[in-house]
């Protein structure tokens, strides 16, 4: 018996009667009904969001912004909402939204609080708070509506973010712009302190050397003074008996004076005696003379008598001898009679004066003693003055030389200090340079930017487009499954009659599977069919993608019916449990990486996986080369489940178990 033969010989039992025909014909809708009525459940809910009916409940009370402006920013919030129709916003009051979302009138609410404006602007204040809007859900209308209203909540905050980063942003730019007027400002004071520093370093080093001489100078003062203050002690003590003795001067000066007083008076007559004297002489000398020659007649006369005359050259040698001799003594006499007179004269004077000298002496001496106290005092004093001064000039010595030291570290200073306002000139002007110069439009758009500084840009190298053609792939591929689970309810894997008058396990091997695998072919047709103009999903590669439809429909055939003739009834089971483990492994829904580790290593090794990748990159355009490979890996199942198949039909014509005697209820 030929494959063809075996074939129309199956098809024509399935079709046998009304009610075969009609079980056949449900089997075959079976994955098209559930393929196609999912997706198109599914096809683009999306779209659908505004019929969500959703509350907003905005009790905020407003506050006022940096700049004293009043903002609601609540209000703003629920404008934008229900401007966005995105849901079906109802703006109510609390009591409502709370009775609404537990009779489920609402699936969702959104609270926003009267502190929500306070809030978001307080973060110019000393004491920020993050503002909140309190989301309420209830699971019990749709655990995806939770999901989607946590969508709503993010997209919610990233609209206000936007909105107060913006004016914070802006805040901040006028900031950063008075800064950058006040660091140029301060630029400027920095280089005007960094001359003045520098006029006061030069001013330092001067007083620094007038404090070196400084310090010198009063280490001099305080040596000297200790010296003056050792000789003023010492001259206090040495005057301490100068009042007693200044008043026994004054008492012998006085004493002095009057002895002179009275010697003065004795010598003055002898004086005046003296001159007399001296003024009589010439008269007393020409009388003296005038006697000489009297006499000197009288003696020649006389002689002349006595008989023994002078003659005229004796009497001439006798007068002038005579002559001679009385000048000589009246001018020796004379001599010395003006010596003494000028003696006494000069003594006379000299007693005058002595008189008159020991007079002031004693009335000096009795003024000193009458000053001497004073004296003796001021003497005091000035050695009690002199121990201060010497005390104060050390103490200004070390003064001086603290001076001197402070002024050099002061100095050191200035010459950091230079240093320093040069590092901060330049500082400031970097810091003025690094701050960009901005106006009222520049710093709008600055603000802009920075409150929303990434905008993403959809590009994709394969889209889906809508929430249905993504599901799509993963539901071709398991109604394809089911589809040939179902029609293993009703076809013979392998016939009986067929392995017992024929004996070829080839052909009957391929009779079997090509019977599910063409109802698979009219089955994938007409699924596609209804994914691509009933439901109006894009494919980019329409006739790939039937042939790996079909492909993973013969493949699952294969599969299915090599559980079937194996394992009998066991394996139909099994042939459910393996799709159930497909159901959550192949990556259908979530990408496979999300799977616990078990299950995705199952991932790999099962041919949905490879049924739902392959259709993904023909339906939306992804790499062919990878959909190649998935279409090698079903063939490989295909051509596997073949052989085992074989093996199994070979193994029936050999001999028979009681399994094949006594078949099990399905197959």
């Amino acid at each position: 018996m030929k494959i063809v033969a075996l074939i129309r010989s199956e098809l024509k039992r399935l079709t046998a009667t009304s009610l075969a025909r009609l079980a056949l014909v449900a089997l075959m809708v079976v994955p098209l009904l559930y393929g196609g009525m999912y997706l198109w459940a599914n096809q683009n809910p999306y779209a659908k969001l505004d019929h969500i009916p959703a509350a907003i409940v905005n009790t905020d009370s407003g506050a006022k912004d940096a700049d004293g402006n009043a903002v609601n920013y609540g209000d703003k919030v629920t404008k934008q909402l229900v401007d966005g129709k995105d849901f079906d916003w109802h703006v109510v009051s609390a009591a409502t939204a709370s009775k609404g979302l537990k009779d489920e009138t609402y699936n969702f609410v959104f609270s926003i609080p009267s502190s929500f404006s306070r809030d978001l602007t307080s973060a110019s204040t000393t004491d920020p708070t993050a503002a909140k809007i309190h989301l309420t859900t209830n699971d019990t209308t749709s655990y995806l509506s939770s999901t989607i209203a946590d969508q709503a909540g993010k997209t919610i905050r990233a609209t206000v973010t936007q909105e107060v980063g913006k004016t914070a942003a802006k805040t901040l730019l006028v900031g950063l712009d008075d800064i950058r007027g006040n660091l140029t400002t301060a630029a400027s004071g920095s280089r005007d302190l960094g001359s003045g520093a520098t006029t006061l370093k030069s001013g330092l080093d001067s007083a620094k050397a007038g404090a070196a001489s400084l310090a010198s100078g009063t280490s001099q003062l305080s040596t000297g003074a200790a010296s003056l203050n050792s000789g003023l002690q010492t001259l206090k003590s040495s005057t301490t008996a100068l009042p007693s003795a200044t008043s026994q001067l004054a008492t012998g000066s006085q004493r002095v004076a009057d002895g002179n007083s009275q010697l003065a008076d004795q010598i003055a007559p002898a004086a005046a005696a003296s001159a007399s004297a001296a003024a009589a002489l010439p008269a007393q000398e020409k009388a003296a003379e005038v006697a000489q020659t009297k006499a000197l007649t009288d003696l020649f006369t006389k002689a002349a008598e006595d008989g023994a005359p002078f003659t005229e050259a004796q009497q001439k040698a006798v007068i002038d001898y005579a002559t001679a001799t009385g000048k000589t003594t009246a001018a020796t006499v004379n001599k010395q009679v003006t010596s003494v007179n000028d003696q006494l004269q000069t003594l006379n004077s000299a007693a005058q004066q002595l008189k008159s000298g020991s007079a002031q002496v004693a009335s000096g001496a009795a003024a000193l003693n009458a000053k001497t106290p004073a004296l003796t005092n001021g003497i005091a004093s000035a050695a009690a003055g002199s121990a201060s001064l010497a005390s104060g000039a050390a103490t200004a010595s070390s003064g001086a030389g603290s001076l001197s030291t402070g002024i050099t570290k002061l100095d050191s200073g200035a010459a950091s200090l230079v240093t320093g306002t040069a590092k901060l000139t330049k500082g400031l002007d970097d810091g003025v340079k690094q701050i960009p110069a901005t106006t009222a439009s520049s710093r709008d758009k600055q603000a802009s930017a920075i409150a929303d500084p990434v905008s993403i840009k959809d590009s994709s190298i394969a889209s889906a487009g809508t929430y249905g053609a993504g599901l799509a792939p993963f539901f071709i591929s398991l109604a394809a499954w089911i589809g040939m689970y179902a029609l293993f309810l009703i076809i013979k894997p392998i016939s009986k009659r067929a392995i017992t008058a024929v004996r070829a396990p080839g052909r009957i091997t391929l009779a079997g599977w090509l019977t599910p695998a063409v109802l698979g072919l009219v089955q994938m047709l007409a699924l596609f069919a209804i994914v691509k103009f009933a439901l109006g999903f894009d494919v980019v590669n329409p006739v790939p993608m039937i042939g790996i439809m079909v492909l993973a429909s013969v493949t699952f055939a294969a599969i299915i019916m090599t559980l079937n003739v194996w394992l009998g009834s066991v394996g139909q089971f099994l042939g459910l449990v393996l799709m159930l483990i497909q159901l959550v492994t192949a990556g259908g829904t979530f990408p496979w990486q999300t799977l616990p580790g078990p299950l995705a290593a199952i991932h790999f090794a099962l041919p949905m996986s490879y049924a739902v990748d392959g259709i993904r990159q023909l339906m939306y355009g992804g790499n062919i080369a990878a959909a190649w490979s998935d279409a090698g890996v079903l063939a490989l199942w295909l051509v596997g489940a073949l052989l085992l198949s074989f093996l199994a039909a070979f193994r029936m014509t050999r001999r028979r178990t009681m399994r094949d005697l006594r078949p099990s209820l399905i197959g």
